[in-house]
């Protein structure tokens, strides 16, 4: 049973990266933290290993649309890089209730964003 709770929440990822164009780590965070139990650090470190193939796929499918800006991709993938580095880096240093703090504040500004 615990094998086919992981698929289907890295299914419900899957889509959710393909369809809204985000990493899937929206979904798999909270699932690994709530469902599997997952330790904090260890559920975002999980989730962004999970992330890269379903980024890469959903890639593809875009690509072949013709619905990538080169010119904003590249520029952006070069700030995420650097930003990717230094966010780990912060991981470590920053109390896990913190994180959580600024994940909810950063999920629901989002939110507020799209709808107005």
């Amino acid at each position: 049973m615990e094998k086919i709770k992981k698929v289907v929440m890295g299914l419900i990822a899957g889509v959710i990266c393909g369809l809204f164009a985000s990493g899937g780590g929206l979904i798999l965070v909270p699932a690994f933290l709530y469902l599997l139990k997952v330790e904090d650090k260890k559920a975002r470190g999980t989730a962004v290993c999970c992330i890269l193939p379903m980024v890469v796929t959903s890639s593809i499918f875009y690509y072949k649309e013709n619905y990538i800006d080169w010119n904003i991709g590249i520029r952006c993938a070069i700030g995420g890089i650097i930003g990717g580095i230094v966010g780990a880096k912060l991981l470590k240093k920053i109390p896990t209730i913190y994180v959580r703090i600024l994940f909810s504040l950063f999920l629901f500004f989002v939110s507020i964003k799209m709808l107005f």
